[in-house]
């Protein structure tokens, strides 16, 4: 396995600027997650690991190999990186069986016939598809493709594992199969793997770290605790789970909201944010309760999640998310205290 370094990784596509100043190090037996939009940069950088485009600046090291140095004029094939590629479609050869698409690249490299066999069945073994290599791929769900996509990987022991979006073709249940099997290979493995996403549950659940990408620049890198609770942008507060956005402006040294409520909010932001001030609190983060102690709320809405409610509460002018345990069940129209366990702060507007 191996560390990659990213180094001030720069890509422009005419006057458009896909990824802007890149730098990342992703440690040995590390998995990292790029999330973000569509369009922010993510495939584009994964693209430039794996030698399919090159970069217009900076600097790529996989292990002990500079495989792209600008400067330098290195640029190293894809085929001479030692990595995996799995993408968002199969690409798995419907005319050969799965044991042939799994063995392809080990052909390829001219591996004799005992020692193929066996690092196929072993690849096979370690994507839960032992017995099944006399299939055809007409012959297999779309999640069992989506693990010959990831055999075929697999098999050559690269350094490093890039996946960009292979689950998303998948429906729920499968999804959430496969990320506890990726988890399961990354453990069994120690391999270091990058995974591109627009999921941020699929980061959550994945990622060791996650790298939250907005138009060609990093927002935030981070482990997912880190990401979610501690946002350092309000992009990435608005882009991780739901949160909810409250304008404010200071007043006397406090927080008042930003309409005409004049409704006061027992927190201390930073004072160099300046006059004006977003809140930024996660449903999860707001307690209430019946009757008036807290912030004065009215419940406009409930919702029944299964393991909890989600309710619309009212504050001033301002429209909050709020989730409780599902033991809690207050009406439409009641008052109730609201308390802010937890906020980040933000200079704006607005979200």
């Amino acid at each position: 396995m191996a560390e990659v370094i990213l180094e001030s990784l720069r890509k422009d596509f005419d006057e458009t600027v896909a990824v802007r100043d890149l730098s990342l190090t992703v440690q040995d037996g590390e998995f990292v997650t790029l999330l973000g939009p569509s369009g922010c940069g993510k495939t584009t950088s994964l693209r430039m690991i794996a030698g399919f485009i090159e970069p217009t600046q900076g600097r790529i090291t996989i292990g002990e190999q500079v495989v792209s140095d600008i400067e330098q004029k290195t640029f190293i094939p894809p085929e001479k990186r030692g990595i995996g590629m799995v993408f968002q479609s199969y690409a798995v050869w419907p005319h050969m069986s799965v044991f042939d698409n799994v063995a392809y690249p080990l052909k390829i490299a001219r591996t004799p016939k005992n020692e193929l066999q066996q690092r196929v069945h072993e690849a096979l073994d370690q994507v839960k598809l032992t017995g099944l290599g006399e299939r055809y791929p007409h012959q297999l769900s779309g999640g069992q493709q989506q693990r010959v996509a990831l055999a075929r990987a697999v098999v050559m022991n690269p350094k490093v594992m890039l996946l960009d979006e292979p689950l998303s073709n998948l429906d729920a249940k499968l999804r959430e199969q496969m990320r506890l099997e990726l988890k399961e290979l990354q453990a069994e493995t120690a391999m270091t793997i990058i995974f591109v996403t627009h999921d941020q549950l699929e980061a959550i659940v994945l990622a060791d770290r996650i790298v939250v990408m907005s138009e060609g620049i990093v927002e935030q890198i981070g482990t997912p605790q880190e990401i979610y609770q501690q946002p350092a942008t309000k992009f990435v507060a608005d882009f991780i789970g739901v949160a909810n956005f409250i304008p404010c402006r200071r007043s006397d040294h406090q927080l008042q909201l930003a309409d005409s409520s004049g409704i006061r909010l027992p927190l201390e932001a930073p004072a160099d944010l300046g006059p004006e001030v977003v809140v930024v609190v996660r449903p999860e983060d707001i307690q209430m309760k019946p009757g008036q102690a807290g912030l004065p709320g009215i419940i406009d809405r409930r919702l029944f999640l299964g393991d909890s409610y989600e309710y619309l509460v009212q504050l001033g002018q301002q429209t909050l998310r709020v989730k409780t345990g599902h033991r809690t069940a207050l009406e439409h129209g009641e008052q109730v205290g609201l308390v802010f366990d937890k906020a980040s702060f933000f200079s704006g507007k607005g979200g």
